[in-house]
């Protein structure tokens, strides 16, 4: 595919402008160590960071409605813990707070805060995001014009509604807007649903190969890093 007119962009953010994996064990490192200090009888239930991610997955498999919302996810998981240990639920909302500010320490891909200088200066741009990373703690809020994520607005990726949100944010028609992010499904798959076009990013290192496997619809672009997004903008 080839794209037509660019008017604005739009980004996803985890694994597309920094690498999720880091930050999430960080932050859940700092979550157990906050949890064994505060509610110490969770060092019974807590062995290790690995027991915080299978008691998120199991609340969150026992709790589809709130796919989209990483906090209320976060928070329940916290709660079941300190409700397994026989602890104070009421420290879920203090236990999350620190699990937060960590999960905001992020490491920008070298390549990601140059490119978006030199989009931001061209284009108006929207960060798009499932996840719930606040760009005025990470950094780079100046590039963009808006930032939506599925838990403050709703619905989450690969839902049309958020991609024509993020167009409608930036007064630009759906079909002009071109949506980057590394996700085939929730990105690429999505944008291309909701009218827009895409551009997928499959980093060398990424968790995703560079190799499309969907049927239907292919991305206008696959890009390495972001300078080449710059690069196929140029012209």
């Amino acid at each position: 595919m080839h794209l037509s007119k660019v008017s604005a962009i739009s980004f996803d953010l985890d694994d597309t402008l920094w690498p999720f994996g880091p930050a999430v064990a960080r932050a859940e490192a700092t979550l157990l160590a906050w949890l064994l200090q505060h509610a110490p009888k969770t060092a019974g239930v807590l062995t290790s960071p690995a027991v915080l991610r299978d008691l998120r997955a199991s609340y969150e498999g026992g709790n589809p409605h709130l796919a989209h919302d990483y906090r209320a996810l976060r928070i329940g998981s916290i709660l079941l813990a300190l409700e397994m240990a026989g602890e104070d639920a009421s420290l879920a909302e203090d236990a999350y707070d620190a699990f937060f500010a960590a999960r905001q320490q992020v490491e920008f891909f070298e390549d990601a805060l140059p490119a978006l200088e030199w989009l931001s200066a061209r284009f108006p741009l929207v960060a798009v995001s499932n996840g719930n990373a606040d760009l005025k703690v990470t950094g780079g809020h100046h590039f963009f014009r808006a930032a939506l994520s599925a838990g403050t607005f709703g619905t989450a990726k690969p839902a049309a509604a958020i991609f024509h949100a993020a167009a409608a944010a930036v007064d630009t028609p759906p079909e002009e807007m071109l949506h980057v992010g590394d996700d085939p499904d929730l990105d690429v798959v999505g944008a291309l649903d909701a009218g827009l076009q895409a551009a997928w990013l499959v980093r060398p290192d990424g968790p995703h190969t560079a190799q499309w496997q969907r049927g239907g619809a292919r991305p206008h672009l696959i890009l390495s890093d972001l300078q080449s997004l710059c690069r196929a903008l140029a012209g």
